[in-house]
């Protein structure tokens, strides 16, 4: 069978990108998420595709809230996602994130990593997150527009993908929050997708990580592959490239990945406490993902 597999293109799906290259539509065909990982999960509930690689907290704390629509079948990216702080590129009251308190965020989704990240925010800074008011405007363009018309205090997103738009002086950066957990992992439809396919695919994506993330590679390959694909600046790459984490297999999990974005998320409020012990195969396909 051939797989849908959704994504967000940006930087980070660089070996993916080159991977479909290689595959040339015979085992997966590419379906790009926009809107983030909000759209992503929708799309696997709604049938549009079969995997999503998408962020570590929508997809685990959409599992926790008791979506059956997918279960988490490996890894993609091991280090934290640095979130940039954003708003319009006029002067006002917002110049620094404990000027937020109170106001409208935007975010792209109900349920997105921008969502998620602002509650995250919040916790850190000690603010009700019951207090937290919300804004949805789809995308990243949507959500510009939203700082700018003051319709919204500010956004949050993923840094190296904003920052072209504040170079250009469309917004400006304010702050940011890393995440407390490994950004990206790999979700798939408990069915749609036959284990042999699935496992078939972490398999060879692992293999093209591997090459991307090489010493070898880092040093310029890599490096002219992201300026060449996104338009990034050399510096920007570089500083991205010394910093990100992929595993050396995208079939494994450490089950405290799980465990330990789920109790931030409770902190948070983004998700209630479980009743119970929380059960490995209500968030992984144990025929497909490997436990560490």
């Amino acid at each position: 069978m051939v797989l849908r597999i959704g994504y967000v293109r940006e930087h980070f799906c660089s070996p993916l990108l080159q991977f479909e290259t290689e595959d040339k539509g015979s085992t997966f065909t590419l379906v790009e998420c926009p809107s983030g990982t909000g759209q992503l999960i929708s799309r696997l509930t709604n049938n549009e595709i079969d995997i999503a690689i998408a962020l570590t907290d929508p997809l685990i704390a959409g599992i926790a809230k008791g979506s059956e629509a997918y279960k988490l079948v490996g890894s993609y990216v091991t280090s934290p996602l640095r979130w940039a702080v954003i708003t319009g590129h006029r002067p006002s009251a917002y110049n620094q994130i404990s000027d937020l308190q109170g106001s409208t965020i935007g975010i792209s989704r109900n349920g997105s990593g921008s969502q998620t990240m602002a509650y995250v925010m919040a916790l850190q800074r000690r603010w009700p997150t019951s207090e937290l008011k919300f804004q949805v405007n789809n995308d990243i363009r949507g959500l510009i527009n939203s700082v700018n018309n003051e319709t919204t205090s500010a956004f949050m997103w993923e840094w190296f993908t904003t920052k072209p738009f504040a170079d250009a002086g469309e917004c400006r950066f304010i702050g940011q929050v890393p995440t407390p957990w490994p950004s990206w992992l790999i979700a798939a439809h408990p069915t749609r997708g036959e284990p042999i396919a699935v496992r078939t695919f972490l398999d060879n994506l692992s293999r093209h990580i591997r090459a991307f993330a090489s010493a070898e590679a880092r040093a310029g390959p890599s490096v002219k592959f992201v300026m060449d694909t996104f338009g990034y600046p050399e510096t920007d790459v570089k500083e991205w490239l010394d910093t990100v984490e992929y595993p050396e297999d995208c079939s494994t999990i450490p089950w405290n990945v799980i465990t330990d974005t789920l109790s931030v998320l409770q902190q948070a409020g983004v998700v209630a406490p479980p009743e119970g012990a929380i059960k490995q195969d209500q968030f992984v396909n144990l025929d497909i993902v490997k436990l560490v």
